[in-house]
């Protein structure tokens, strides 16, 4: 059964830079909050995969959760998402097998059909099949990862007697996890094949609504497919941003958010009059959002746990909340904003401090019976020191 005190916490990458970095720079920083995240003990960690804008400069998922693994002991990466048009099915089974057993187990295989127009421009992909080839992939690839041996034959790949020669770390397998935003395509695709759900649109105006509406889709599909739904395996995705105050976070991000708004706007030809500023970009990413990925919280842990409360309230609980990580602070503060969350976030939802408050409000409670007690215990030991010593020098005088 779900309960509060069961939800995970992690962080989502995709990952979004500005443009005017150094990229090395950028990638080292973006391996050294992996190490961060680990050392505060956040559950999971996501990675994207873009080739394209600018911004998101990670091609290889893959790539970057090795390198992060070998820096961390128990954070758990996920592919956040591998684009499964962009590859063969063969080579993503073996890849993705290869890094479950370089990392013991610790990854988790999130699945996509690719977001950004330019990447399947590149490649020479018709926008419009993404979606049908991101199912085929999934039709050889779950095979694939069972053990099984595939022959098959599409307008873009042939597998012929296919088989993945590496197992998995975990004799139960990997887990594969689908992406999914408003509409009931992810929730379908998921439930049909048995895969875990990744909300990334939760905290947007029409994602946030969509939410139960999804998981009673992904629950009856799932259903008709011999599955069990599982909450503890559904993870929601929402931006935050967190310092000790809602002054002290719009500083911290007024130098870099104004140019990650710019990259957003820059894609869809938009040149809004919020943009122009940095109070701007802050206002509207917190009434409006992000894109597809929903307002955000700029602001502290106390907004932050409302956020999540509001979150479960619409959908009846989950497994894993993952904040969108934006580059928009220095270093320091980012660090600091992962910190609150973890130190203040974190307990609130998994109960950590309830036996040290019980353990106060009793003392509360119970103020004059125990202090009574404490005060008349040290009464009565001055009492029986001097009333000893007084004995003493009257046994000494009778001597005398």
């Amino acid at each position: 059964m779900w309960t509060p005190q069961s939800l995970k916490f992690g962080a989502f990458l995709a990952p979004f830079h500005p443009l005017n970095a150094d990229p090395a720079l950028q990638l080292r920083r973006d391996i050294d909050l992996m190490e961060h995240l680990d050392h505060l003990g956040f559950d999971e960690a996501w990675m994207g995969e873009h080739h394209s804008t600018g911004a998101e400069i990670v091609p290889s998922p893959e790539v970057f959760i090795a390198a992060a693994a070998e820096r961390t002991e128990r954070i758990r990466f996920g592919t956040g998402v591998v684009s499964l048009p962009y590859h063969h099915p063969l080579i993503t089974a073996d890849r993705i097998t290869q890094l479950d057993l370089q990392t013991r187990g610790r990854v988790i295989f999130g699945t996509g059909p690719g977001k950004i127009p330019l990447d399947a421009h590149m490649m020479g992909i018709d926008p419009s099949v993404q979606r049908r080839r991101q199912g085929e992939a999934l039709d050889a690839i779950l095979p694939l990862l069972r053990g099984e041996i595939v022959n098959m034959e599409t307008d873009w790949f042939t597998l012929r007697d296919a088989r993945a020669q590496l197992p998995s770390y975990d004799p139960a397998g990997i887990e594969v996890v689908t992406a999914s935003t408003i509409s009931p395509n992810g929730s379908v695709l998921a439930g049909t094949n048995g895969l875990s759900m990744l909300s990334l649109a939760a905290s947007s105006q029409i994602g946030f609504e969509a939410l139960d509406r999804n998981w009673a889709i992904y629950e009856k599909v799932s259903a008709e497919n011999g599955y069990v739904a599982d909450r503890s395996t559904w993870r929601v995705v929402n931006p935050m941003f967190l310092a000790e105050s809602e002054a002290d976070a719009e500083r911290a991000v007024s130098r870099r958010i104004q140019s990650m708004a710019y990259y957003a706007n820059r894609q869809n030809g938009r040149y809004p009059e919020w943009g122009e500023t940095p109070k701007g970009v802050i206002d509207h990413w917190r009434n409006e959002g992000i894109g597809e990925f929903g307002q955000a919280i700029i602001g502290t842990p106390d907004q932050a746990i409302a956020q999540i409360e509001r979150l479960i309230e619409k959908t009846g609980g989950f497994g894993t909340m993952l904040i969108l990580h934006v580059d928009m602070a220095d270093w320091e503060d980012t660090k600091r904003s992962f910190e609150l969350f973890a130190s203040e976030v974190v307990p609130h939802f998994r109960r950590r401090n309830i036996g040290r408050q019980e353990s106060l409000q009793f003392a509360e409670d119970n103020r004059d019976y125990l202090i009574g007690g404490l005060v008349g215990a040290i009464q009565q030991a001055s009492a029986d020191y001097f009333d000893g010593r007084s004995g003493a020098s009257d046994g000494v005088k009778a001597q005398v």
